[in-house]
């Protein structure tokens, strides 16, 4: 994992600087572990985020998920997943500097306890097998 705050140009291709783009021409993943405040509505915050990826088309696809075997240990807390999938490391970074993305952010981050996030270039190890025609 890359530490953004002990060495500046890894911080800028880690969040789709030029270093990114010329390097990663596949598709980049925006992924954010949380773990939201006790008393939050959860659910609203789902929909809120549905809602906005819907309206990005820069964003090719969009999962959550919520924990299912509460490994303490393991998870640190965090209990929800958010997985965006990016074309390239242009779309990341035209969907962080969009307006919409930052006025939900701000909701968003007022609901979380903590959070992590990485952006990275996609490694495909495992193709997904192929549907029978």
């Amino acid at each position: 994992m890359i530490n953004r705050t002990s060495n500046p140009s890894l911080c800028k291709a880690a969040i789709g600087g030029p270093e990114l783009s010329a390097r990663a021409m596949g598709e980049v993943k925006h992924l954010c572990l949380v773990k939201f405040k006790e008393g939050v509505a959860v659910d609203d915050v789902l929909k809120g985020m549905t809602q906005l990826v819907s309206e990005m088309d820069m964003v090719k696809s969009f999962e959550w998920g919520q924990d299912i075997l509460n490994q303490e240990m393991l998870t640190q807390g965090f209990t929800h997943v958010f997985s965006l999938t990016f074309a390239s490391a242009d779309d990341l970074t035209s969907y962080m500097s969009h307006e919409r993305h930052a006025a939900f952010a701000g909701t968003f981050m007022a609901a979380l306890e903590k959070v992590v996030v990485i952006d990275f270039p996609v490694v495909l190890a495992k193709p997904p097998p192929l549907l029978p025609a």
